[in-house]
Parts: C-alpha cells; structure tokens; sequence
C-alpha cells in the first residue's frame, strides 16, 4: 500500500508524538537508574539489519536511535547501495531479541512516516 502525499503531514505528526513519548519513557528508565541503589541496566551491544536502505535512511534511524536516552549507534557495517547493518549500544534491554525488536519498531514507524510511495 502506498502512502499518499496528502497523508504525510498526519503520519509525521503521530511519528513524532509517538517519539517524544519514547523519550519519556527512556529518560525516566535512565533517571530511575540513576537515582536509586545499584544498576538495573543489562548493557550489550546488537547488530541491527536494515537490509538494502540508502545512506539518508541509515543515517536518520541512526540519529534516532541515539537520541533516544540509553541507546547508541557505534557504527555502520556494509557500505554503498548493498546490504546495511548498524551497531546499536542498549542499556535497558532485557535480551538481543526485545533489543532488536524495539529498534526494528521504531526504524519501521519512521519509513512509515515519510515514505510517499515506494518502499512501505
């Protein structure tokens, strides 16, 4: 299903509610963290797929990712137009798998949000 021209200033405007919510919830994990004895952080680092994706798509879910409090983008694997891969540094994460789950929702919710036409 293509998304319509007309449609994507109501899907940026639902990304970005949906983001600044995100970041809520991240800070307040970091801050809860922070703030009382010990460390309820399970740090690891995740290979995230993006698969076949232009430089502007890796680089905007990587700008996202690391803005979200409590995770990080290290680094890029692959190059050019071939198969894309990033690092992603997560503190709060219980396992590799709800890691990547989150950061396959959020990458999906922002092409959603801009894509016109093409890929969904």
């Amino acid at each position: 299903m293509n998304a319509s021209l007309l449609t994507l200033p109501f899907r940026l405007i639902g990304f970005t509610l949906w983001f600044a919510k995100e970041i809520v919830v991240s800070s307040l994990a970091v801050v809860r963290d922070s703030l009382t004895p010990g460390h309820a952080s399970t740090p690891r680092v995740v290979r995230m797929e993006l698969g076949e994706v232009g430089d502007l798509h890796v680089v905007m879910i990587s700008i996202l990712i690391t803005l979200t409090p409590g995770t990080l983008t290290l680094g890029q694997l692959g190059g050019g137009t071939g198969f894309r891969e990033i690092l992603v540094h997560s503190m709060y994460h219980e396992d590799d798998e709800s890691a990547l789950a989150d950061l396959h929702d959020m990458d999906q919710r922002m092409t959603r949000s801009i894509t016109i036409g093409g890929r969904s």
